[in-house]
């Protein structure tokens, strides 16, 4: 159901607060490969996910990409609006379809003048996927592959909030910004050890913690910080 209590900003919010807010949502469906925003096109609409995963992505000038952090029901697409920013240099695509309340980027700006408690949780959001943005850069060059596959899948499984999910292995290249090659070996690897099962484009997590062994310290550190965001 695509409720605003599904969402963790909206969920914060008073009853009363929140009633006044969501006059101004709309529900909306997020297709998997589908492009919220692109880069330097100007941000008309955010979005309030209810299901479902986004990524951030760094795009480059021959046509590359690399995931720079992932969005879920926890937060909101489109921080750039609540800094006062009307573009981004990053794209946002849709990881895992799910759901999404929109509403215009104008409609938020009155929101977050007039209500000091949503633009309070919402900069406690920012700073949280800033420590996810910054710890990924960090992960990306100090990790191995291997590490950060099963990073990215905790972070993905958090999200989707089931076992089995769609991924293939040139959308997973895509993420890391790693040879499709390379991608499979890691993936191998993550299945040796029976963490995951992965075939015909589907990823089935079989043993949480073992993926939890198998990653570095950065997912923890990324979780850790979300959960003090929702504690506050």
């Amino acid at each position: 159901m695509n409720s605003p209590q599904a969402n963790n900003i909206l969920a914060a919010l008073p009853g009363a607060e929140l009633d006044k807010f969501a006059s101004k949502l709309r529900p909306v469906k997020l297709e998997l490969g589908a492009i919220v925003y692109s880069p330097d096109d100007k941000i008309e609409h955010v979005y309030f996910p209810t299901s479902g995963v986004v990524s951030l992505l760094a795009a480059f000038e021959d046509g590359s990409t690399v995931e720079a952090g992932i969005i879920g029901s926890e937060g909101i697409v489109g921080t750039p609006v609540v800094l006062g920013a009307d573009f981004t240099p990053h794209q946002a695509l849709v990881q895992a379809d799910g759901e999404a309340l929109k509403m215009t980027a104008s409609d938020l700006r009155v929101a977050l003048q007039n209500d000091g408690l949503l633009l309070a949780v919402l900069l406690r959001f920012t700073n949280s996927l800033f420590t996810q943005v910054a710890q990924t850069a960090g992960c990306n060059r100090a990790h191995t592959l291997e590490q950060r596959l099963a990073r990215w899948l905790l972070l993905t499984h958090d999200r989707v909030k089931q076992n089995e999910f769609t991924l293939t292995q040139e959308f997973l290249s895509r993420m890391l910004g790693v040879r499709r090659a390379g991608v499979s070996v890691a993936a191998n690897t993550l299945r040796e050890i029976h963490a995951i099962d992965y075939r015909r484009g589907k990823v089935m997590v079989l043993d949480r913690q073992g993926l939890e062994r198998a990653s570095c310290e950065c997912y923890q550190v990324v979780k850790d910080e979300y959960d003090r965001l929702f504690k506050k």
